[in-house]
């Protein structure tokens, strides 16, 4: 049946223009970190893969859509892909440039080269035949639109939760005067030099952002409509993600945010007293529960403290100059920063809707559960369903994989068609 769908699938390629290529191994979707990390995985273990890519490098959200100052929020160790560590000479948080080429470095090393400007339209399982059918459209060498269909066995979603820029629609927008632009196109304060600028959203972008504009000498304004937990970054020199990790091994949830929490009192004060309420839940079962990360201070709570940082309400509505936020007040601003965050984009493209919620994108189920689906599907980078995260590790997704492989390898081996742009 497979083979008399291969010789349908070549008699149409040359009537619309879109090739079949039938991969042995997975075909990954995204080639962000834990993208690459699968397929390295992979790679170690023998099993080819074949990685799309949208943009035309690896890791496009921290290379394309991330402000200069960004670094790691957590350690260096936390953040390392399987099989190679940073360089001795990085510090504890490295910077965007670093840990970008950290990841180029590793591609690099396991010789993963994913096919760049690759946008996946469609991806559906096709049970007549019992694979997966992966359509795309790239970008030939020329610059002549491809159109691919890639036959596989095994489909990895890497695409993470940040896709796409959540843009909020605010009264009165298309009559605000000055720019409003998303994190996403954010690079450094350096145009925003001696201006009031509002920051819509107070999470650890938002809160950089604010920092970052201080910095430039701007008037920065925080928005934050609801309560949020706010961290010291390190405790006693240790890392607070680090410590939770630790204390998790031995105690539950509850005890640890209360320990959270009492540090918090000890080392950051009263943080209403600010503007910035925190939840009526701790950190991590917030996070557990909701999906929604707590903000690990990197010296923005000082700046709020001198008043270098002012925080502000909900917006009611925008005029030419002007912001009326939901408590009556009005101020003029010259530019506002939507610090908004991003959005799965799966929904748009992956048909199945066992696995990964129609609503928000996200893998259903909870960690540990959540990182398979039926028919050879997995995901990963997805960390908002459960403490631990909804995505499976990606040594245990090529574990997993390579469980049926070796016997699937031998009857479709003959069948592998190299792929050329």
């Amino acid at each position: 049946m497979f083979m008399d769908y291969l010789k349908e699938m070549e008699c149409k390629e040359s009537n619309d223009h879109r090739r079949c290529v039938f991969v042995p191994g997975p075909v990954i979707v995204g080639a962000g970190p834990s993208g690459l990390a699968v397929a390295a995985c992979l790679k170690q273990r023998g099993i080819p893969s074949v990685v799309l890519e949208r943009s035309n490098c690896v890791a496009s959200l921290w290379q394309l859509k991330s402000y200069d100052r960004l670094r790691l929020h957590l350690p260096k160790q936390f953040c390392e892909l399987p099989l190679m560590h940073f360089p001795q000479n990085f510090p504890t948080y490295p910077t965007k440039q670093q840990f970008v080429s950290y990841l180029e470095n590793y591609a690099t090393k396991f010789e993963i080269n994913p096919l760049f400007s690759e946008c996946v339209e469609r991806a559906e399982f096709d049970s007549s035949i019992g694979f997966w059918r992966v359509r795309s459209v790239g970008m030939g060498k020329n610059g002549e639109e491809r159109r691919c269909e890639f036959v596989c066995r095994w489909l990895v979603v890497a695409t993470g939760e940040n896709a796409e820029a959540v843009v909020p629609k605010i009264r009165g927008m298309e009559e605000f005067s000055g720019p409003i632009v998303h994190t996403s196109s954010y690079k450094s304060g350096d145009a925003f030099g001696g201006k009031k600028v509002l920051v819509v959203g107070c999470g650890n972008s938002g809160m950089e952002v604010c920092l970052d504009l201080c910095n430039y000498n701007a008037s920065p304004s925080l928005v934050v409509r609801d309560a949020v937990h706010v961290l010291p970054r390190e405790v006693l020199g240790n890392s607070t993600f680090g410590l939770s990790m630790w204390l998790l091994k031995w105690f539950p949830v509850r005890f640890v945010d209360t320990f959270l929490l009492i540090v918090c009192r000890i080392l950051i004060g009263d943080t209403s007293k600010l503007g910035l309420v925190r939840p009526s839940i701790g950190p991590l079962e917030l996070k557990n529960s909701a999906g929604k990360t707590p903000v690990l201070d990197v010296g923005t709570l000082d700046r709020i403290k001198n008043g270098d940082i002012k925080v502000v309400p909900g917006i009611q509505r925008l005029t030419q100059k002007t912001v009326e936020f939901v408590d009556g007040e009005k101020e003029n601003f010259d530019a506002i920063i939507l610090a908004t965050g991003y959005k799965s984009n799966v929904p748009s493209w992956l048909k199945e809707r066992e696995m990964f919620s129609e609503k928000d994108g996200l893998p259903r189920r909870p960690f540990p559960n959540g990182w398979k689906g039926e028919s050879g599907l997995y995901a990963v980078g997805f960390t908002k369903r459960g403490l631990l995260g909804a995505s499976m590790d990606a040594r245990q997704i090529a574990d997993d994989i390579e469980r049926c492989w070796k016997a699937e390898a031998k009857n479709f081996s003959n069948l592998s068609r190299p792929f050329t742009s």
